[in-house]
């Protein structure tokens, strides 16, 4: 038997959530999700920020 790569993982996955979650759930946890992904790139840009400012603070002493 040959073993599952990564996207028929994914896939599989994603058939257990589906039917685990139904239809009514699904729309909510897309949209909670996406809210996630948009606050953690918040927060890295700002740690970028943070991180360029203090570097070059340094550069100037």
């Amino acid at each position: 038997m040959p073993l599952l790569g990564p996207s028929e993982l994914l896939l599989v996955a994603g058939a257990i959530v589906a039917l685990v979650l139904g239809p009514k759930k699904l729309p909510e946890l897309a949209g909670s999700l996406g809210e996630s992904k948009k606050e953690f790139r918040k927060s890295m840009k700002e740690a970028d920020e943070v991180t360029e400012a203090l570097n070059s603070d340094e550069d100037e002493s």
